[in-house]
C-alpha cells in the first residue's frame, strides 16, 4: 500500500496544488477514472516479458484509452476523429498500445453497464479490427464520410456546434470585447506576474509567425483539463485570431514533461530536442492530418505544446451505447484501427517496425489471446491499486476530507 501511494505522490510532485486536488478528488470516483490519472503507475506495474518481448516496436501514444480519442479541426481546417493526446509518446513494442486499451474496456465496463461477457467480446473484435488493420498494411483515417454509429453522431453534432458557440461557453463578451471565464471548472484565474510572462510569450511567438496580429493574446486562464495532466503547468489563451468578438480563437498552452512511458519499455528512445519535439513530432507522423496551430515552443525556459483548444464536447458519449453491444463495438473497433493506421503511419521512423514488418505481425494469431490474458492481469491490478488508493485518499493521504 505504502508504495503505491508513495509512488503516486512522487510522480504528481511540483503541480499545481489547486489543480493537483481536482485530479486526486477526480481518481476517487472510479477505477477507470484512476486507470486514466495513473498511466505511470500502469507501466510500473506491467508484467515484463511474455507477448510483449520480440514484437515490432513503433511509436506509440503512450495513454492509450477510452477516453483518449475525439474530434479535432487539423491544420487542413476539416475534421477528423483520431487518437488526441500524445505527451506520453514513446517508441515500444507495438501491442503495449493495445494493453492499455483493452484494460481500459475492461476497467470501464461496469460504469457503462457492461456485462463481463460482452466487455470480454469487446477486447476480441478489437484485436480483430486491430489486425486486419496491420495486414492491409495501409494508414487509413475517420472523417465524416466514413464514420458509422456514435462516431457518425458525433461528427453529426459538429454540425449543431460552431466556434462562435465554442467562443460564448468559454468566453464572456461585453460590447465586443471577450474575456475568459473564470469558474473554477474549465479555468482558474493567473496572477499579475503570470499574466505578463506569457502576453511576452505570445508576442515574441507572433512575431515569428506569418500573421502576427492573429496571435495577439486577449486573455489567459489556468486551464482544467483531462486527469492524468491535471497540475501541469497549462493555460487557456484567448486569442484575436481573425478580429474580435467572434474571430477570436482559443488556444491551449501545456508544458510538456518527459514521457512517464519510456523508462519501463525495454526500447532505446532516440535523443529529442526537447520533450515539447517528441510530443508534436510523434502527434505529426501517428495523425492523418496534425491538429490546428500546433507547434513545439518554450515558455519561462521550458517546453511546451501550443495548439488549438478543443471542447471537451468533441469526444464520443461511450454511455449512449443504448444497450446495443454493436453500437459500443463500433466505435472500440475504431479505436483499435486507429491504432494500427498510426502505426503504420509513423513506420520506419526513428527504430520503429516498417510496415512489412507490422503486415506480417498482423498476420500472426499466436499474440492474440496472450494479450487478452494480459489485459485482464493488468484489469486485476488496477482495480487493486484503486481500492488501495481509495482507503488512503479517505483517510486523508492526499489532502482530502474522508467520504466514508
Amino acid at each position: 500500500m505504502t508504495d503505491i501511494i508513495t509512488e503516486i505522490a512522487h510522480f504528481n510532485a511540483g503541480r499545481d496544488p489547486e489543480r493537483l486536488a481536482m485530479k486526486y478528488a477526480s481518481m476517487r470516483t472510479s477505477a477507470f477514472v484512476f486507470l486514466r490519472g495513473t498511466c505511470h503507475l500502469f507501466y510500473t506495474q506491467l508484467p515484463e516479458g511474455g507477448v510483449l518481448d520480440g514484437i515490432p516496436q513503433t511509436w506509440i501514444c503512450g495513454d492509450m484509452h477510452l477516453e483518449n480519442f475525439g474530434s479535432y479541426k487539423a491544420d487542413n481546417r476539416l475534421i477528423y476523429f483520431d487518437i488526441n493526446d500524445f505527451d506520453e509518446a514513446c517508441l515500444a513494442p507495438c501491442l503495449v498500445e493495445l494493453a492499455r486499451l483493452l484494460a481500459s474496456v475492461l476497467v470501464a465496463a461496469d460504469g457503462l453497464h457492461v456485462s463481463r461477457a460482452e466487455a470480454l467480446a469487446l477486447c476480441h473484435t478489437a484485436i480483430d479490427a486491430y489486425s486486419a488493420a496491420l495486414r492491409f498494411g495501409k494508414a487509413r483515417w475517420i472523417e465524416e464520410e466514413l464514420a458509422v454509429g456514435m462516431v457518425r453522431e458525433l461528427f453529426d453534432a459538429l454540425h449543431g456546434r460552431t466556434r462562435v458557440d465554442h467562443l460564448n461557453r468559454r468566453t464572456d463578451l461585453k460590447g465586443k470585447k471577450r474575456t475568459l471565464k473564470v469558474d473554477g471548472k474549465k479555468a482558474l484565474p493567473v496572477d499579475n506576474e503570470t499574466r505578463a510572462a506569457v502576453t511576452t510569450f505570445m508576442s515574441a511567438f507572433a512575431a515569428s509567425e506569418p500573421d502576427p496580429a492573429f496571435y495577439k493574446m486577449i486573455d489567459v486562464a489556468r486551464r482544467i483539463a483531462g486527469t492524468g495532466s491535471l497540475g501541469v503547468d497549462r493555460y487557456v489563451i484567448l486569442a484575436e485570431g481573425k478580429g474580435s468578438p467572434d474571430g477570436n480563437y482559443l488556444l491551449d498552452l501545456k508544458e510538456a514533461l518527459p514521457s512517464s512511458v519510456a523508462p519501463h519499455v525495454k526500447t532505446t528512445q532516440p535523443v529529442w530536442g526537447t520533450e515539447a519535439q517528441r510530443v508534436v513530432a510523434v502527434q505529426q507522423r501517428a495523425q492523418a492530418v496534425s491538429q490546428a496551430f500546433l507547434h513545439a515552443v518554450e515558455f519561462a525556459g521550458k517546453p511546451y505544446v501550443l495548439r488549438s483548444l478543443q471542447p471537451s464536447e468533441d469526444r464520443v458519449a461511450l454511455a449512449n451505447w443504448n444497450g446495443k453491444l454493436s453500437r459500443l463495438e463500433s466505435v472500440v473497433n475504431n479505436m483499435a484501427e486507429l491504432s494500427a493506421w498510426s502505426q503504420l503511419r509513423s513506420g520506419g521512423r526513428q527504430g520503429s517496425a516498417i510496415a512489412d514488418e507490422l503486415i506480417a505481425f498482423g498476420s500472426r494469431t499466436d499474440w492474440q489471446i496472450p494479450l487478452i490474458q494480459l489485459a485482464v492481469q493488468c484489469e486485476t491490478q488496477v482495480e487493486a491499486d484503486w481500492r488501495v488508493y481509495s482507503e488512503a485518499y479517505d483517510r486523508g493521504a492526499f489532502g482530502a476530507t474522508a467520504k466514508g
